[in-house]
């Protein structure tokens, strides 16, 4: 007996384990009812089901166990079918652009016509064409849907439909009939398939049977219904169809990418975007990413695995349908942690993004109903390949006159809120807002503005507390220099001399338009070209070609045949640290030369900017709105542009040129004439 009892005592389970069985029974029991009620796909509740199976089975105490849980929350947590209501209302959409952001008009109405183009799409009145040889079974299928609002067509056999079709009908959907003579339903299920694949087919029978039904979906039909037709449960079933194709069609198509420099409203105007339609906002920063795990996500094999942003981030948005924010997507690294770039093609092709794979989820979900934008600095670092797949709205930078009223109606009044000064009312005259954008900021957006209203607004703040009160209200130009200390920048064109073998030429940077000074010196020598200035191969190309051309025309600027045998020319471009190419700067490293062999001084308030052939001819160039903005800030007076980039300037605004002259010129001896002074 006491054999028996010793026995009975060992081998009895610890009461403690009985409740941990009792619990995690309870837990997965909790979690398999909680995946029945939820509304998921046919797919994630078979991928539920065996994620369940395992947990069955699996040691509460044991890793895989919690790694499973986890990973059946997250299912249960994703907005599988979940989808915000879109607004089509394109007269809001136009006051929200208009009340968060000021100027950009061309933007503007780029984006809008965007947004117009989407909706008007998604409120197309859908087509349906009813295929079936039974006159009253179509003619009664027809009534009902036109009644549903609806425009419908009517085919006796698959033969007729096609005729419809390939006469150039485009159908949403075609409800058709499986058993048909001439051509049958299966017969043009297939048919469509290939040829018309973004039609969504259901098929209709009164010899339903599993197998047909099987077969018909396989080869696919969007939905199978049996004969006698349910129209109540035709006209849900057509609903569903379309709602879906709706959400789709909104994100389907190219993706906006917003490109210009930084602080010029680019991620405001996408929140805006995402306010106009409904849509709940999200946005992931892309720069300095190079691990692809990052967006797709890590295997649930490594420990403390997480799904990509892309997932998480449509978990936390709660919606399917998001407007969704890829900021920065010229930063995006590449190494040998993976090709983000890759990724980002997947993602952004709405002939792949129906069907993402999260490594962590290991499932497709689909991204086809988001509405993907981008932003850029500099879109041309982006792969051709991706760069094919974004549609470029490109910012151009704010004026002056753009700043002032920005700073006026927007900046300002955030920054005295958010340093305590509203009951203080600070005035700030527009002289003084003025000087701040002029002596303190040298940008093409508002960013470096907004920040040196806030180190005002700040030292403001420090002087309230300490003297009690502001002993004048108005704020003026001499106390922003006296709290922000003496003028930064100055008007590099305005402020200089003119000198022999300087010639004052614009660039375009992804921060904009900037100025650059070419200079040219000369030494004896043994006729050699020296360049300087971390100059690429495109912009050392612009200065052999222009030194050939003077050497072949060198009667025509008044110089000596043989000027070059017995000296060096040395280019130079300042700024040596900072990689420049390009061929912009073409024009103006001849007419560099040209002052120095001349010893004639070049007129500093006159900028230039062209690409110069072998034979002298100025070839339009990019970037001209900024490297107008960049003249007028350096204090040019006059810019000599490429004659083929006049037409441009035409839908320049007016203010733009108000202080520049602009004069077109399409040789290079034309621009002699205006950056060198006749000789005495």
């Amino acid at each position: 007996m006491i054999f028996w009892h010793n026995r009975a005592k060992h081998t009895d389970p610890p009461s403690g384990a009985l409740a941990g069985v009792g619990e995690q029974a309870t837990a997965i029991g909790q979690l398999r009812q909680r995946c029945e009620q939820a509304d998921f796909p046919e797919h994630v509740l078979r991928q539920a089901h065996g994620e369940l199976e395992r947990l069955d089975k699996t040691d509460p105490l044991a890793a895989e166990y919690g790694i499973g849980l986890n990973y059946l929350e997250l299912l249960l947590t994703l907005p599988w079918r979940k989808h915000s209501p879109d607004i089509f209302d394109i007269e809001r959409a136009e006051n929200l652009l208009a009340q968060h952001h000021y100027g950009l008009g061309a933007v503007k109405e780029r984006v809008l016509e965007h947004l117009a183009a989407r909706m008007l799409k998604c409120q197309e009145k859908p087509r349906l064409l009813i295929v079936d040889d039974e006159e009253i079974a179509r003619v009664n299928m027809c009534y009902y849907l036109e009644r549903q609002g609806y425009a419908t067509e009517l085919a006796a056999n698959g033969e007729e439909a096609l005729r419809h079709i390939e006469g150039g009908a485009f159908f949403d959907i075609v409800i058709t009939d499986l058993k048909m003579d001439t051509m049958d339903g299966m017969s043009l299920l297939e048919w469509l398939t290939v040829h018309a694949p973004r039609t969504r087919v259901i098929m209709v029978t009164g010899y339903a049977t599993v197998g047909t039904a099987v077969d018909a979906l396989r080869k696919g039909a969007a939905h199978y219904l049996t004969k006698p037709v349910q129209l109540e449960e035709l006209g849900k079933t057509v609903r569903d169809i379309l709602d879906r194709r709706r959400l789709h069609q909104l994100g389907r198509g190219p993706v906006l990418c917003l490109a210009g420099p930084p602080g010029t409203g680019k991620t405001s105007i996408g929140r805006a975007i995402a306010a106009a339609l409904g849509r709940t906002y999200v946005r992931v920063s892309m720069a300095g990413l190079r691990d692809e795990a990052e967006i797709r996500g890590h295997r649930r094999t490594y420990v403390g695995a997480m799904p990509g942003r892309i997932i998480g981030e449509i978990k936390r948005a709660g919606m399917a349908n998001p407007c969704f924010m890829l900021d920065e997507i010229d930063k995006a690294g590449k190494d040998f942690r993976g090709d983000l770039a890759s990724v980002l093609l997947e993602l952004l092709d709405p002939e792949q993004n129906n069907a993402f794979i999260d490594h962590y989820l290991d499932i497709p979900f689909d991204l086809s109903p988001v509405m993907f934008l981008a932003t850029a600095n500099n879109p041309g670092l982006l792969p051709e390949p991706l760069l094919d797949r974004l549609e470029l709205i490109n910012f151009p930078g704010y004026t002056e006159q753009d700043k002032l009223a920005i700073a006026r109606h927007h900046l300002l009044p955030r920054q005295i809120a958010a340093n305590g000064l509203l009951s203080h009312g600070p005035e700030f005259n527009d002289s003084a807002l003025t000087t701040i954008i002029s002596g303190y900021t040298r940008e093409a957006g508002v960013r470096g503005l907004e920040r040196e209203i806030g180190t005002v607004c700040r030292k403001l703040a420090r002087t309230i507390l300490r003297q009690g009160e502001l002993q004048d209200r108005e704020i003026s130009p001499d106390i922003i220099t006296a709290l922000l200390g003496p003028c930064r920048f100055r008007l590099e064109v305005a402020d200089g001399r003119d000198r022999v073998g300087v010639i004052t030429s614009l660039v375009w940077t992804s921060f904009g338009g900037q100025i650059m000074f070419v200079e040219a010196q000369a030494m004896p020598g043994h006729s050699q070209l020296i360049l300087t200035g971390s100059l690429g191969e495109v912009l050392r190309e612009s200065a052999h070609t222009a030194l050939s051309y003077i050497r072949g025309n060198a009667a025509l600027f008044g110089l000596a045949e043989n000027f070059f045998a017995e000296q060096d020319i040395h280019i130079h471009l300042p700024a040596g640290e900072i990689s420049k190419d390009g061929p912009s700067a073409g024009a103006a490293i001849a007419l560099a030369v040209i002052s120095l062999l001349r010893r004639q001084a070049a007129r500093r308030q006159v900028a230039v900017t062209g690409e110069m052939t072998l034979t002298g001819q100025i070839l339009p160039v990019g970037g001209i709105r900024e490297k107008i903005l960049a003249a007028g800030r350096a204090g040019a007076t006059k810019v000599l542009l490429p004659l083929r980039n006049r037409e441009e300037t035409l839908f320049l605004a007016g203010e733009l040129c108000e202080s520049i002259e602009l004069v077109f010129v399409d040789t290079l001896p034309e621009m002699v004439e205006h950056i060198l002074p006749p000789s005495a």
